[in-house]
């Protein structure tokens, strides 16, 4: 008995040893899939950024987007350029390019210019993924806002209050809120693939505006760039957990 009860003991010491490790690994699997797909999204759209005039006979992404555009009677969408990231912006109906895009010749600059034009295609026709996605991302933004705005004030409040469970509900309506962002865009995924797959590559391929042998390589570029939101609301749980890092100090 006392050997059984001495085997237990070393078992629980060995496990009790071994829980740092576990907790250990099981967040850098947590980062690896979290910072993973941002990683391969900006690896892919930098490599084919190279060469920069690969299609300088054809134009910069901008002046594909305005063919575009104007090939689709959607001349009252504007082509701007940004530094807010590749985008479409259907309040102000325009399609937003960031520098390299917009000036740019390279294959990345001209798919990823076929994608956003691809989103306007999309509200032109008034299609529902389109215009529920946009007014999810609405409701999203605002509820990120109002979770940051909870997640400062929770500490406020729990020195203020000395009470653990008003602090608690604080802390839970900014998580919950934080995580809303992050699940709007994870579920609008199909938006995202079919500008991609359903709009973009089709025209560039009916259009023959891409070089011989570029379409496998366009077919990445597509799918990071359908793939841009997801990796950056999943970036966006790293910030998350450094809100809390600090709140348990």
């Amino acid at each position: 008995m006392a050997l059984a009860s001495a085997g237990r003991s070393n078992y629980e010491i060995d496990y009790r040893r071994s829980e740092p490790v576990i907790g250990f690994l099981f967040i850098l699997l947590l980062l690896a899939a979290v910072a993973l797909p941002g990683f391969w999204v900006r690896r892919v759209l930098k490599k084919y950024s190279d060469p920069p005039d690969r299609y300088r006979e054809q134009g910069t992404g901008a002046e594909l987007a305005r063919h575009l555009l104007d090939s689709f009677d959607l001349q009252q969408v504007a082509v701007e350029v940004t530094s807010a990231g590749d985008h479409y912006d259907p309040q102000a109906k325009a399609v937003r390019l960031t520098e390299d895009k917009y000036d740019g010749c390279s294959l990345t600059a001209i798919t990823v210019a076929a994608h956003e034009v691809g989103h306007a295609i999309q509200d032109s026709r008034d299609e529902p993924l389109f215009t529920n996605r946009a007014r999810f991302v609405r409701v999203a933004a605002t509820a990120q806002k109002f979770g940051s705005l909870f997640m400062i004030a929770a500490p406020v409040v729990m020195l203020v209050t000395r009470a653990p469970g008003m602090t608690f509900l604080f802390l839970a309506i900014a998580i919950g809120s934080m995580l809303l962002g992050t699940m709007v865009h994870l579920i609008t995924l199909p938006v995202e693939f079919d500008a991609s797959f359903n709009k973009a590559l089709p025209i560039l391929q009916s259009g023959q505006y891409l070089h011989e042998g570029d379409l496998p390589h366009a077919n990445r570029i597509l799918k990071a760039a359908a793939l841009t939101y997801a990796a950056a609301s999943l970036a966006s749980l790293l910030n998350l957990g450094r809100w809390l890092a600090v709140l348990r100090r």
